[in-house]
């Protein structure tokens, strides 16, 4: 069977003792007796890396990313605590990718059993390449597809723009952004600014989600991967542009509106 990065990942993770495998923010998290000693972590916020972020020992941050800074970074948010980020795609063999989380495993749990050495990693590499289409499910074709179609509806309304913002387009009406696109685990979501009060009337549905941090500023996921109602879709932009447009713009789409 073929072996992915994240598969071999996993496995070279839950191979040591007492460790197990919780969910945190859609992200694999590993713990060691309660204390998390690893993060899997795909393109986060569309910085294109496949990495993991480990509680390392002391120094160790500092240490490595010196060493070899195309393979070693300082992630964000837990990187202030001394976490180490570790790219899996890129230099590093995978004895040293195992090293790492020995590492990590071992400063967070230094009470955990002791773990006999060995000559190399318990679980075989992955032999399987990651293509970028699995690192920024937007890049596929398909995708593609969709994204231009967003695109061109989403240009209609009046002073749109569009931008990028974390390897991702998102489009604006004036300055104020309305709508963009997001993806969780592999799923593709278009992602709209629709209002705290509307989100309700659609979460019951089980292809809307609240997204995390931005759920309270009234925006809603919905999952397209498997198809794609435009109609739907030029409705959650109406509703989504109104919540940001300025008098003149309001007027302009209403006329646009009557006009079609």
């Amino acid at each position: 069977m073929p072996r992915t990065i994240p598969e071999s990942t996993r496995e070279l993770c839950l191979s040591l003792p007492d460790t197990e495998e919780v969910s945190r923010h859609g992200a694999p998290n590993f713990k060691v007796k309660g204390k998390t000693f690893a993060m899997f972590v795909l393109n986060h916020h569309g910085d294109g890396r496949v990495a993991l972020w480990l509680n390392s020992p002391r120094g160790a941050q500092q240490m490595y990313t010196q060493l070899d800074p195309e393979s070693y970074f300082v992630p964000p948010y837990v990187g202030v605590k001394g976490w180490l980020g570790m790219e899996l795609n890129k230099n590093l063999e995978w004895k040293e990718i195992y090293a790492r989380i020995r590492e990590a495993y071992e400063h967070a749990s230094p009470s955990s059993p002791d773990i006999p050495p060995s000559d190399g990693p318990p679980v075989a590499p992955p032999d399987v390449e990651m293509l970028p289409g699995d690192i920024n499910p937007w890049l596929g074709e398909e995708a593609q597809s969709i994204l231009a179609t967003m695109h061109e509806h989403c240009m209609r309304l009046p002073e749109t723009v569009r931008e990028e913002s974390g390897g991702h387009p998102s489009w604006k009406g004036g300055k104020k952004a309305y709508a963009g696109v997001a993806h969780d685990q592999g799923k593709l979501q278009l992602r709209f600014k629709i209002g705290v009060e509307q989100q309700g009337f659609l979460v019951d549905d089980p292809r809307y989600t609240i997204p995390l941090y931005y759920g309270t500023n009234g925006w809603i996921d919905l999952d397209v991967q498997n198809g794609v109602n435009w109609q739907e879709v030029d409705s959650l932009l109406e509703s989504s542009y109104r919540q940001i447009a300025l008098k003149r713009m309001l007027k302009a789409l209403d006329e646009l509106l009557v006009s079609q």
